[in-house]
């Protein structure tokens, strides 16, 4: 089987009989050596001491007398949301099982907590996937995406590197339209997946350095469908098949649920009946059709009904892709 996202630290943990991740002092630790939790240079005995504490033992209890005592404001506020965090994924004992917990209750996460269980959640529902496409499309569950037109092509690039290419290069000008787009590093260094490269892709999984054509490439948009059957299989325990269309093909559509907030607000606008003008109409990127199984317990107004999938970019031309939709916006009765 072939290797891919090692960043997603998919090997500090462990598979459940059932087939989640077990939370493990590996992974606790993970997060406690994250740059946004080491105490730095000029951290308090107090904060060096809770650090040192839970290295130690991480599923400690901690006091909120501990975090009271450290002395920056701001390293306290970074620990109490830490140790929250923290104790959700000790209590839950999964991370698919924590992750559901906090979108559902709509607990406060720093997004990139959430983007690294989600980053988790997919490299176990995909391991043993070997089509590229569907990995790479995968991503924007995780990685936020810079879109961009090319020869006709929709190209979806990964974000930070984008702005990491144009930071390097902002004093030079571009020699080519690819160059111009994308910036001079960014057409060096990212290639576009096609069949010819897409080998490539095991060896370059956790760089994000290839563009993803999800406007002109079937195989881009299949590799969309695939990674949403199995993120909504894993997460729900339910069978589903996603299809991507070119436009909604039902007058009386009942459900949809939009894969960021640009789509929701587009869709909210649809739903309701009113006018989309041009410029909504050109972001919207993606249109699925998800079919639920028929044994899937399903709110009985939605039984045998399709849901629509819209993905859309942000007018800054930004996918922010919301996977917790995902987990909260599908019609699926509630498991007791």
């Amino acid at each position: 089987m072939k290797e891919f996202w090692v960043s997603s630290g998919h090997h500090l943990t462990r598979r459940t009989p059932e087939g989640a991740l077990a939370v493990t002092d590996e992974l606790l630790l993970a997060y406690l050596a994250r740059p946004e939790i080491l105490p730095p240079e000029e951290a308090c005995d107090a904060e060096r001491a809770l650090h040192a504490a839970l290295t130690g033992a991480p599923r400690r209890p901690v006091s909120p007398g501990e975090i009271a005592a450290l002395a920056d404001p701001d390293a306290r506020e970074n620990w109490e949301f830490f140790v929250s965090f923290r104790d959700r994924l000790v209590a839950a004992g999964t991370v698919e099982a924590a992750y559901a917990g906090i979108v559902r209750d709509g607990a406060v996460v720093p997004p990139l907590f959430l983007s690294q269980m989600v980053h988790l959640v997919l490299r176990n529902a995909l391991d043993g996937c070997a089509d590229p496409y569907t990995l790479r499309a995968a991503e924007l569950f995780f990685r936020p995406q810079k879109v961009s037109t090319y020869e006709g092509a929709t190209l979806l690039a990964d974000l930070e590197l984008i702005e990491e290419f144009e930071g390097r290069n902002a004093a030079s000008g571009p020699v080519s339209p690819l160059v111009g787009m994308l910036g001079k590093s960014a057409a060096d260094e990212l290639d576009v997946l096609d069949d010819g490269n897409a080998w490539t892709y095991w060896s370059r999984s956790d760089a994000h350095t290839m563009a993803l054509p999800l406007g002109s490439a079937p195989k881009a948009r299949d590799g969309l469908a695939r990674a949403i059957e199995a993120f909504v299989s894993h997460m729900h325990g339910v069978s589903c098949t996603v299809t991507p269309m070119e436009r909604i093909e039902d007058e009386a559509w009942r459900w949809f649920v939009g894969l960021d907030a640009d789509a929701t607000a587009i869709g909210n606008r649809l739903w309701r009946g009113e006018p989309v003008g041009y410029d909504d109409q050109s972001r919207v990127l993606c249109l699925l059709r998800l079919d639920l199984a028929k044994d899937a317990p399903v709110e009985p107004r939605v039984r045998n009904a399709p849901i629509w999938l819209i993905l859309a970019m942000s007018p800054e031309k930004v996918v922010r892709m919301k996977p917790q939709n995902l987990v909260t916006g599908l019609p699926l009765a509630r498991r007791t």
